[in-house]
């Protein structure tokens, strides 16, 4: 196994581990001398890298997706780590544990797709419920469903991130139908399990995170349409305008027109769908920016570019502040009335303490024949 992963990197300490490298970049400096700017990662977390030096050495021995060992030191500059690469050496695929380099939902993916196969299986609407076990029954489908993230990089960008997606949407789904008590929760659950299915063709996923061909191309919301619409003739008698609501959430789950949608949402499940996928995709990005840097001192985390803001990093805040409390001294106790019922003294607002009167000074011979001339006179 690797050691360290991305996740346990300290700063200021010089190591050496292995990555998998997401994306490469020949830059170069004022001088004309080229250097690296890469993204690095493994299952724990990304690393931004620059190798600064003896740059013309390596920068050609290898490219995005493979594997490096590196020697390096990472460092905090405002808020925000940077890895610089002082040695690199490519890696052959025998020379590493794949399982170390992929980030993985905490979930096992084959309980997560139990647990949605049980939710299908409840189903009281026998058209939705056959449409949702045909799809799934189709065994290429099921293996990229299980293993699919959810984005490339914005929310649940793992492997089983979509199928963790689908099953907080679910659990979101039947709890808020228990307060709109006219939402038909089965249809807002087919949506919500269907609404990414094409990202398991629109996303390559064999090692760093990308878009296919056809993603490129077509994106998840065409995808996903030609994949349910080719399993609906195969559910005898599936009425012609519940396949309609189906196809309307798949293709307006984004909401806006100029988020990608063909058409924003036109009845309350699709409604209610959007805002779900939104919220949850939402929350999600949090969990991961506060994970990420978690050594980073400050009470912020950096720029979260899919929220486009920064964020307070609470409990530090809190634990901070509750130091600070704990640091002040504690106000002197009032002292306690001889007799019961007696109220207490109104306490004295401390004073600077008076200084003693002064004693008066002796005259000299003079100042007393000038007292006396000064009492003549008046």
């Amino acid at each position: 196994m690797k050691s360290p992963f991305a996740g346990n990197l300290m700063p200021n300490e010089v190591v050496t581990t292995q990555f998998l490298v997401l994306s490469k970049e020949i830059r170069h400096k004022k001088t004309g001398e080229p250097y690296l700017s890469l993204h690095l990662a493994d299952r724990t977390g990304e690393v931004d890298a620059k190798m600064w030096d003896n740059v013309p050495e390596v920068m050609d021995t290898f490219d995005r997706d493979d594997f490096v060992k590196v020697k390096g030191l990472l460092q905090v500059y405002q808020n925000r780590s940077q890895f610089t690469v002082h040695r690199l050496r490519r890696l052959e695929d025998h020379e590493v544990d794949l399982a170390d380099y992929f980030p993985c939902s905490d979930r096992d993916p084959e309980q997560m797709f139990a647990e949605l196969q049980a939710i299908i299986a409840d189903f009281e609407n026998p058209h939705l419920r056959n449409l949702l076990q045909e799809i799934f029954r189709d065994p290429q489908i099921a293996a990229k469903y299980k293993m699919a993230p959810a984005a490339k990089n914005i929310h649940h960008a793992c492997r089983g991130g979509l199928l963790e997606h689908v099953l907080s949407l679910c659990a979101l789904s039947r709890l808020t139908a228990t307060h709109y008590k006219t939402l038909d929760v089965e249809l807002l659950l087919a949506g919500a399990i269907l609404h990414d299915i094409g990202k398991v063709e629109e996303l390559s996923y064999s090692r760093s995170f990308g878009y296919s061909a056809e993603g490129q191309l077509l994106g998840h919301i065409i995808i996903g349409l030609r994949i349910v619409g080719s399993k609906f003739d195969q559910v005898p008698g599936f009425p012609p305008k519940l396949r309609t609501l189906i196809e309307h959430m798949i293709i307006s789950h984004h909401g806006e027109l100029e988020f990608g949608s063909p058409k924003v949402p036109a009845f309350a499940e699709a409604l209610l769908l959007h805002h779900l996928d939104n919220l949850d995709s939402k929350m999600d990005a949090v969990r991961g920016a506060l994970k990420r840097d978690h050594y980073v001192e400050s009470e912020f985390t950096g720029w979260v570019a899919p929220l486009e803001r920064i964020l307070l990093r609470k409990e530090r805040f809190l634990r901070e502040q509750e130091a600070m409390r704990r640091a002040e001294p504690e106000p002197k106790p009032l002292p306690t009335p001889a007799v019961p019922g007696t109220p207490l003294p109104k306490p004295i607002p401390d004073q600077p303490p008076v200084p003693p009167a002064s004693k008066p000074v002796p005259m000299t011979l003079f100042g007393e024949k000038l007292q006396a001339v000064l009492e003549t006179r008046k």
